[in-house]
């Protein structure tokens, strides 16, 4: 028997062996999700009613992708065991569902095996210059010092704004806004702290901190180590683009949305900021109404939720670098160039066609969810593309209407939640990539 099962265990460790990394993410990250369903179907997590399987699905589904949209409050139905599992899936989704297993065995003095580093370039999308096992070691330190730091920021802040269980409340959005995952306690999220500027502040810290990705802040830690002398091409890259995204998105929510009007200008100018920050962090907190948003603003928050965050972080779309190197193609284009540049360095032809890889596959799985939606759904035009486009940039913004969705219609917004998380070009080289990977020996330092 045991014989047996040793060769059935050696069997599947050389099936897996065999498999693209690609394949390799989306199988792990399919079992966190199945797993996650199974515990949350248990019904002492559950408070009151009891909570429908499909419904159990989603929520697990929406917390390991790390975006936020529910079908039922967090708070009102799941007990504190089941909130702590929901935190416990957005954990392991945030920092990639490779990271603690990988973590564990570094622990114990032991390599990674070339499979298991192979899936981690494809996860984290790293730059060539980077170890995975060091960079691994740093987002478990990094992660558990950020998210502590955050929880200890926002207890005095709830605590007297009378908040219940304000620790409790505490650790769950340090932990939520730093994976950028936008699951709170509260069921019209921070709504009623619009005018506070320390949460506000809080939240956008951390949230930045998650969506610009671990590859910067490691990056800036080893230059000030001494280890390297410049930060890579691809740091610059995400911080001038989440700056002028941010500056932008804010402007244009700050005249175009009448519902600010009203406000004294701190508070509108800091709705407007949160707004946008929320939608390109892909936190997907909001302290404004979205279903009460103009369709003008509309438009621009979903533009800045299919750009999304950046490589190697917790946020989900398309990827600051990726939009970038895409911008970069358009001015080349327009100069007469023959290559792409920033800052005077060459991109790689290979990373400018995943990044054109990249926008196809995006924009083909949001046409396709939206759809579909407007199929199954009897909601307007505009409500489904952006219910859409939350999902598929794992963001959790919505105008409302997703505890209304059919049960067909929960099952696209489902599958675009996990394929959004895994990436829509990770997904569909998981899908139609035969062998495992094939090497690349070009050296650069931008990552896609």
């Amino acid at each position: 028997m045991r014989r047996r099962t040793k060769e059935m265990l050696v069997g599947f460790y050389g099936f897996l062996s065999g498999l693209h990394p690609a394949k390799l993410a989306l199988l792990g990250y399919l079992s966190y999700i199945i797993l996650g369903w199974l515990i949350l179907c248990v019904p002492f997590l559950h408070r009151g009613e009891r909570v429908k399987a499909l419904d159990n699905m989603f929520i697990a589904t929406s917390a390991v992708s790390t975006t936020g949209l529910t079908t039922v409050s967090v708070a009102d139905s799941y007990s504190f065991v089941g909130q702590f599992i929901v935190l416990v899936l957005i954990q392991l989704g945030g920092i990639g569902y490779m990271t603690f297993g990988s973590f564990v065995i570094l622990s114990r003095k032991k390599e990674l095996s070339a499979e298991r580093s192979d899936v981690g370039q494809t996860v984290f999308s790293l730059p060539k210059s980077f170890r995975i096992d060091k960079f691994i070691r740093s987002v478990v330190t990094f992660t558990v010092v950020i998210e502590l730091c955050g929880a200890l920021a926002l207890y005095p802040i709830f605590r007297n704004a009378g908040a219940p269980d304000a620790i409790w409340s505490a650790i769950f959005h340090s932990v939520s806004s730093f994976c950028t995952a936008g699951f709170s306690l509260y069921n019209n999220s921070f709504e009623a702290y619009a005018g506070n500027f320390w949460l506000n502040a809080v939240v956008a810290c951390l949230s930045y901190l998650g969506a610009i990705g671990f590859i910067v802040c490691v990056d800036y830690w080893r230059v000030f180590r001494g280890k390297t002398k410049q930060v890579t091409l691809t740091s610059k890259i995400i911080l001038w683009s989440t700056l002028w995204l941010t500056v932008v998105g804010t402007v244009l929510i700050l005249l175009s949305e009448p519902s600010l009007q009203a406000k004294p200008p701190e508070e509108k100018l800091m709705a407007a900021f949160f707004q946008a920050m929320t939608s390109m962090t892909t936190v997907g907190f909001n302290t404004i109404s979205i279903s009460n948003l103009s369709r003008a603003v509309l438009l621009v928050v979903t533009i800045l939720m299919v750009i999304g965050a950046s490589p190697s972080g917790t946020g989900g779309g398309l990827k600051s670098t990726t939009v970038s190197a895409l911008v970069g193609v358009m001015r080349s284009a327009l100069r007469g160039d023959q290559e792409v540049r920033f800052w005077g360095r060459a991109v790689p032809l290979e990373r400018v066609w995943m990044a054109m890889a990249g926008l196809g596959f995006y924009i083909f799985m949001l046409v396709a969810g939206t759809y579909v939606l407007e199929l199954t759904e009897t909601c307007e035009f505009e409500q489904t593309l952006f219910e859409a486009a939350s999902a598929l940039g794992t963001v959790g913004l919505s105008t409302g209407i997703t505890p209304s969705l059919s049960a067909i219609g929960k099952l696209v917004v489902v599958f675009l939640m996990f394929c959004g998380r895994l990436g829509p070009l990770t997904f569909g080289i998981a899908l139609f990539c035969a062998g495992p990977s094939k090497s690349n020996e070009q050296d650069n330092d931008l990552a896609v």
